[in-house]
């Protein structure tokens, strides 16, 4: 019997992506325009943190924002109310974004000239922790209802962020939740990443966030 050839389709694939990654951060760099690839579950108040982000840094810095969606406009619209530049990018039933679809929405943007781009990616914690889509960095947000145990069953989602918001505090007295373990979990899975407790709602712990940005747009400038 002839020997069967196996032919490694998901390593190729990612492969390609990484290169198309890393070309795209560089350019980015390049150009001083620094990509926030912003990741969580549907619900945890990744467009809210967003609106109050952009009323807080708006006046300091050029922001631009890529909105990806299976369908809908309905979070490109709430951002374009913030006054910012933002377009909508359909995935076309895809679960993530990937360097290709990232790059497809950077030209779009075109002369926007934007020193700080937010990419809100599609609301899951699985396939937008698997593909480097070219940003600068990569954040998440958890929101208390969703408990402290998450970095243990999606790790990958931890292990690729730099910054961990915990989003809607506000309610953590209702909830078993414990912010003490959620840092020990996360820190588990990746001890570099800063956590940062937050309330979009009431401005909880947001200028300690407004601050990392800052200096991180500041650092990738340099």
């Amino acid at each position: 019997m002839d020997q069967v050839r196996v032919i490694e389709v998901k390593k190729s694939v990612f492969a390609s992506n990484d290169r198309a990654a890393d070309d795209l951060r560089a350019e980015l760099r390049r150009r001083g325009t620094y990509l926030l690839n912003l990741m969580s579950s549907p619900g945890s108040g990744k467009t809210t943190t967003l609106e109050r982000t952009i009323e807080a840094l708006a006046d300091e810095l050029r922001i631009a924002v890529m909105e990806a969606d299976i369908d809908s406009d309905v979070d490109t619209r709430r951002v374009l109310a913030k006054g910012v530049r933002a377009i909508q990018l359909h995935t076309g039933g895809m679960c993530h974004l990937d360097a290709g679809m990232t790059r497809q929405g950077i030209d779009e943007l075109g002369d926007a000239d934007a020193e700080l781009v937010f990419l809100e990616n599609v609301g899951n914690l699985v396939c937008p922790a698997e593909f480097d889509t070219g940003a600068s960095a990569n954040a998440m947000i958890l929101s208390v209802p969703e408990g402290d145990d998450k970095p243990l069953k999606y790790p990958l989602m931890f292990q690729v962020c730099d910054v961990v918001l915990v989003n809607k505090m506000d309610v953590a007295p209702y909830f078993d939740f414990d912010l003490d373990r959620l840092r020990a979990n996360v820190a588990r899975r990746n001890p570099q990443a800063r956590v940062i407790p937050i309330c979009a709602k009431t401005g909880e712990g947001m200028d300690e966030w407004y601050a990392w940005l800052r200096d991180e747009v500041r650092a990738w400038q340099a």
